[in-house]
């Protein structure tokens, strides 16, 4: 951790200011996202139009509520990037909660509402479907495009996952970067509706039933419905307060302790206050026996030198008495 030498007018520091306001890593998984959607979601339009097949309707709504769903994720990454202000002294990092959320609601109601009500209204009212081969040809090309989104948001999630030592999937479940997460889910989803709608289909070009067909739709919508209610719990969850997990605490705790200006630590809180980025507070014991006013420049100099860290939104230190504990974490695997 570095030095800063002082602290600007607005109560932000001048090297995290300049790092933030650059917008940081670019959101490439979203932008990649939107555009396989976007392309895919008027493919199925046209044939679903074409075919009046209702998987393939409900396809489509799929997709077009991912196209929507990653301009709010894209709202999300921007919003959320803002350097905090007088008005937000930690941050607008919950920003990306809240347009995540939005995305959620948005993938239930226009994806998994519309393909449920209309896979019942195609078994309540059987319509015929045709030009089967249209049908194929464009789940296989979404298919690849979904694929390719998927891929990178995979590669994404294990990267951070490689870095604290967890499996991908744990890494998508647990971690605090809404957008990889719901980026990750729905072509997940994608996919997996992709190859529902598939067998819908064939069945209903085999028995000449349009019941498969319509069911397929159905399950494409319950299928949505489910990673809608698990994307709004994560966001949920994050906004009235995620707590972090213990590998995390105890590897603060451990960089806190191996400070040069620091003894021992009997207290730490750490709290959620966007993607990976923490608000610190902790009881530590500094080294040496100073006098009142070294010990509070020393105090406010171990400040900075955390705050300088790129997950540290603001660290607050206190003294600890000399009767409290040390604080004693199991790191476990890394954070």
């Amino acid at each position: 951790m570095k030095n800063t030498a002082t602290q600007a007018a607005d109560g932000t520091r001048p090297g995290k200011e300049q790092q933030e306001s650059s917008g940081g890593e670019k959101p490439v998984t979203v932008i990649i996202a939107f555009i396989a959607n976007l392309l895919v979601a008027g493919a199925k339009t046209v044939a679903a139009m074409i075919t009046g097949s209702a998987s393939m309707t409900a396809e489509a709504a799929h997709s077009w509520a991912d196209t929507g769903n990653q301009i709010f994720l894209l709202v999300a990454e921007r919003k959320s990037r803002r350097r905090r202000d007088r008005s937000h002294p930690m941050g607008y990092g919950r920003e990306a909660y809240v347009w995540s959320m939005f995305a959620a609601f948005g993938l239930f109601t226009a994806g998994a509402v519309v393909s449920i009500t209309h896979g019942i209204q195609q078994l309540l009212e059987p319509e015929p479907a045709g030009d089967y081969g249209i049908a194929y040809a464009v789940l296989a090309i979404a298919f690849v495009l979904e694929g390719i989104s998927f891929t990178q948001a995979f590669r994404q999630a294990r990267k951070a996952g490689q870095e604290r030592g967890t499996s991908t999937l744990q890494s998508v479940s647990t971690t605090s970067n809404p957008t990889l997460r719901a980026v990750f889910a729905e072509d997940a989803a994608a996919l997996l509706g992709l190859v529902i709608a598939f067998l819908g289909i064939l069945l209903h070009q085999l028995t000449g039933s349009s019941a498969a067909d319509a069911i397929g739709s159905i399950l494409v919508g319950v299928l949505l419905g489910v990673i809608a209610v698990i994307l709004i719990d994560r966001n949920r969850r994050f906004l009235v307060g995620q707590a972090v997990s213990p590998a995390l605490l105890a590897s603060v705790a451990g960089r806190l302790g191996a400070h040069a200006s620091i003894d021992r630590v009997t207290y730490l809180h750490l709290e959620y206050v966007g993607p990976e980025r923490l608000y610190l507070v902790a009881a530590v014991d500094l080294v040496g026996d100073r006098l009142e006013h070294d010990v509070a420049v020393a105090l406010r100099a171990v400040e900075r030198d955390i705050e300088d860290h790129e997950r540290i939104e603001e660290a607050v230190l206190t003294l600890s008495t000399p009767d409290e504990p040390t604080l004693e974490l199991d790191a476990g695997t890394r954070s």
